[in-house]
C-alpha cells in the first residue's frame, strides 16, 4: 500500500496533470522499438502496455494493436490523436492489472513504464503481467527502462548515481512561469533488467541498450 500511495502521488498524479505537454514533447517513435512492431507478421495483435499518446499505434499499420495506459488524460490524447478513425482499441488500466485475456496476444511492448514502479517486486510484478499476455511459446514482449549509466546524455547519470531518483517536470507557462512535478524512477543498471525477468519467471530472447534505455526481448 505504501508504494501504491508514492507511485500515486509521484508517478499516476503527475502524468495526469502534464498530459497535454507531455503528449506534444512524445511524437518520433523510437528506432528499435520500430523495427520490432515492422517485424511482426501481418494481422498479428499486439498490446502496448503504457501506450502514452499512441505514438506506436500505428507505426505498422498491418497489426492489430491494442493500447492501454494509467493516465486516462494520455488515453484521451491518443483518442484526440486518432482524429475520429477508430482504427485503435484503447483502455485506462494500470499494468499491474491488465483487462487482456491471457497467453491471446502475439506480442506485446512496454516503453518506459516499469522504472516507474518503486519496488522491485512491483516491477518483476508488471513483467510477469505482460508474458501472461502472450502465446506462451512464440509470444514476445519488448520492454524498455530508463538506464543508470547515462554519463553522455543531458542528465548526466553515471553508475555511481541513485538508482532511485525524482525527475522535474517543468510546465512554462506563455507568459514564461513555470511549474514543477516530480517524476519517481527507478534507474536500472547494465544486467539489472534481464535478472527482473528471470526472477519474473521469463527466458531473455534479446538485450541490449538505445537512446539512454536498456531493452530487453523476453518471452
Amino acid at each position: 500500500a505504501q508504494a501504491e500511495t508514492y507511485e500515486a502521488t509521484h508517478v499516476h498524479a503527475v502524468y495526469e496533470a502534464i498530459a497535454p505537454h507531455f503528449s506534444a514533447t512524445r511524437h518520433k517513435p523510437w528506432p528499435f522499438v520500430t523495427q520490432f512492431l515492422k517485424a511482426q507478421p501481418p494481422g498479428s495483435v499486439g498490446l502496448d502496455v503504457g501506450c502514452g499518446n499512441g505514438k506506436y499505434l500505428r507505426v505498422n499499420p498491418t497489426l492489430h494493436m491494442l493500447g492501454s495506459d494509467r493516465s486516462a488524460s494520455l488515453v484521451q490524447d491518443t483518442v484526440a490523436n486518432a482524429g475520429g478513425r477508430g482504427d485503435v482499441d484503447l483502455a485506462v488500466a494500470d499494468g499491474l492489472d491488465l483487462p487482456y485475456r491471457q497467453a491471446a496476444a502475439d506480442f506485446a511492448i512496454c516503453i518506459a513504464v516499469i522504472h516507474h514502479l518503486s519496488t522491485v517486486e512491483r516491477r518483476r510484478e508488471a513483467i510477469t503481467k505482460l508474458l501472461d499476455c502472450v502465446r506462451p511459446r512464440d509470444g514476445r514482449v519488448l520492454v524498455y527502462v530508463w538506464a543508470l549509466e547515462q554519463s553522455s546524455s543531458r542528465r548526466g547519470w553515471d553508475e555511481n548515481s541513485e538508482q532511485d531518483t525524482l525527475v522535474p517536470w517543468v510546465m512554462k507557462t506563455p507568459q514564461g512561469q513555470g511549474e514543477t512535478y516530480q517524476r519517481y524512477y527507478h534507474l536500472y543498471r547494465k544486467g539489472e533488467l534481464e535478472e527482473d525477468v528471470l526472477g519474473a519467471g521469463g527466458v531473455v530472447e534479446e538485450s541490449g541498450y538505445e537512446r539512454d534505455n536498456w531493452w530487453v526481448i523476453c518471452s
